[in-house]
């Protein structure tokens, strides 16, 4: 155990530094994320018609809710790795008492701390802009909304990484990620709350990740209703799922490998 912590913080430290060195990107990869906060514009002339179950108000803290959550779980480990495996630099690693995976995890987190201020700044400067809409969440709510974010992040970099071992075999598996992007960005809730969607839609939807990676714990953080044991046994479910697919393509795809790429 002391020797992992010692492994998990001298990554940690390595990877943050180098973040460090691309603080002015930060910002821009913050900013990039803003969708949800141009949506929340056009969701807000819709409800002042009086005909939504979400009021203006809803709208806003739902998206801001959403902003922050996709601040947290955004990943690109899939374009790391596919470079790689393209170009043979999975080798060095593959010599290391480490699963390469554990440095993505830890880039992936590093980031997350370095990204923080900048993060920071764009909630003030919201909460300046619409100052209707401040609030202190309850500490229940905030604790859960850790919780469910947490374990969203997860989920979306073990689906992102699983469909990155297809770079074995393919050159281009960020392909398949920017297809899933395509049913990620319309049933995660990211475009639209999914008390927007049609019942008969959301109740199939609410079986799918899509809607654990985003919906969910922004509904936790506003004070959505949202069954939360259903949500932690559906985002179980397809995580096994996923990670026994994961190993299973790594073990198959390590015997592929060439170290000279696919």
């Amino acid at each position: 155990m002391r020797r992992a912590w010692k492994i998990t913080q001298a990554l940690l430290s390595v990877y943050y530094a180098y973040m460090l060195e691309y603080r002015a990107e930060l910002l821009l990869w913050a900013l990039s994320g803003s969708l949800p906060l141009i949506l929340m514009g056009v969701w807000i002339q819709a409800a002042q018609g009086g005909q939504l179950s979400l009021s203006p108000i809803d709208f806003v803290r739902y998206f801001l809710a959403v902003f922050i959550v996709r601040q947290i779980t955004v990943v690109w480990v899939i374009w790391e790795f596919e470079k790689e495996v393209v170009e043979g630099k999975l080798s060095p690693r593959l010599l290391q008492p480490l699963d390469p995976v554990w440095h993505h995890v830890t880039a992936h987190v590093s980031e997350r701390l370095a990204r923080l201020p900048f993060v920071g700044g764009l909630i003030i400067l919201f909460f300046l802009l619409y100052p209707q809409a401040a609030w202190i969440p309850p500490v229940s709510n905030i604790l859960l909304f850790s919780l469910a974010t947490a374990i969203a992040f997860a989920l979306r970099f073990l689906i992102q990484h699983t469909f990155a071992l297809f770079a074995f075999w393919i050159e281009r598996a960020s392909a398949i990620e920017q297809f899933w992007f395509l049913l990620y960005l319309f049933l995660s809730g990211l475009v639209a709350p999914l008390e927007m969607f049609p019942p008969a839609v959301r109740n199939v939807v609410l079986w799918t990740p899509f809607p654990y990676m985003v919906h969910f714990p922004a509904s936790l953080l506003v004070g959505l209703p949202v069954n939360f044991g259903q949500g932690c046994l559906v985002m179980a479910g397809w995580g096994l799922l996923f990670l026994g697919l994961n190993r299973w393509l790594w073990r198959q795809g390590l015997k592929q490998y060439s170290g000279m790429g696919a």
